[in-house]
């Protein structure tokens, strides 16, 4: 196949252009400013997920409260009745000393609940402190994570815009190009990644493999619009120094 060197010059453009957007497709793929993000998003879930369980663990609290209190209320109502049995002067002696003695009883029982419910309150109180702890760590985690997530949208959007321009250059050097010399490029890209590298000194840009003596002569002697292909690879090789404009 023939072509014009002012088509390879074109062709080498082409091949920068697609190694270029493979560079881009790999960097978006690969963000550091998306590991951050999916960094900042792991801290934001964990702290959700401790102040659910805070949540919960308070509720559990809450519950625990509300039985002492209730358990509470009875030990006094049981005392207020004794108490009022004892005051009206009607049990017999026998009575009298089952009532003192259940009296006491419940005063231990009362004095326990109340010690309890201390307990359970100090512990309540221990938990609201550390979820509001955790709120103030999950606003702030928030906070990142809203960061991390606009720094990444900023650095794709930029990306997709480069891709852009460097699609519409692309269309315009193909437009250009010779319809076989086109898709006999297009054909080895798709086989190989590669569909056009520069002859960088005896070794092929693209498979970076060196040439042998007699197939850098047999490349040396064809005339410049001789199109020219790695016998390694099979990528077009571009006999071209210097720019390509």
């Amino acid at each position: 196949m023939k072509a014009e060197l002012a088509q390879q010059r074109s062709l080498l453009e082409l091949a920068e252009l697609d190694a270029e957007q493979a560079r881009l497709a790999h960097r978006a793929a690969n963000l550091p400013e998306q590991q951050e993000y999916d960094t900042a998003h792991g801290e934001q879930r964990a702290s959700a997920d401790r102040l659910a369980a805070l949540a919960i663990a308070i509720e559990d609290i809450d519950g625990q409260v509300k039985r002492l209190e209730a358990e509470i209320d009875g030990v006094r109502q049981r005392e207020d009745r004794d108490r009022n049995l004892l005051d009206s002067g009607t049990v017999n002696p026998k009575q009298l000393e089952e009532l003192q003695h259940e009296l006491d009883t419940l005063q231990r029982r009362q004095a326990s609940l109340e010690d309890s419910l201390l307990e359970v309150m100090e512990r309540r109180e221990q938990l609201a402190a550390d979820q509001s702890e955790e709120q103030a760590k999950a606003e702030g985690l928030q906070a990142n994570l809203t960061t991390a997530g606009h720094n990444r949208d900023e650095a794709l959007a930029e990306i997709e815009r480069v891709r852009g321009e460097r699609a519409a250059r692309r269309e315009e050097i193909v437009a250009g190009l010779d319809p076989g010399l086109a898709q006999l490029y297009e054909r080895q890209r798709a086989a190989s990644g590669a569909g056009a590298a520069r002859l960088l000194g005896r070794r092929c840009g693209a498979c970076r493999i060196e040439l042998d003596r007699g197939e850098l002569a047999r490349i040396s002697a064809a005339p410049e619009d001789e199109v020219v292909r790695c016998p390694e690879c099979q990528a077009i090789l571009l006999r071209i120094d210097g720019a390509f404009r």
